[in-house]
């Protein structure tokens, strides 16, 4: 459940569903599904430079249907 993305500044992107603290991974996905949302996630993405991390509230299937466009447009408008 991660995905890595390039932006036009050359910052990489890691973005994770946020389930920290788990020590069973099978139930990550309903850790980190946003209350009262259904199949609504909060995902966090880290650069790799110095940019601060951000917070998304990201639908569904995220790292597969998300085109990296639309990642990085989410990320650009929490920042």
């Amino acid at each position: 459940m991660e995905r890595e993305i390039k932006d036009s500044d050359g910052i990489t992107w890691t973005c994770i569903q946020a389930f920290s603290g788990l020590s069973d991974i099978s139930k990550a996905e309903d850790a980190a599904e946003v209350e009262g949302e259904p199949d609504t996630y909060w995902v966090v993405c880290t650069p790799s430079g110095g940019a601060q991390s951000v917070r998304l509230k990201l639908k569904g299937k995220w790292e597969e249907e998300y085109s990296d466009e639309a990642l990085l447009k989410e990320i650009k408008t929490q920042q």
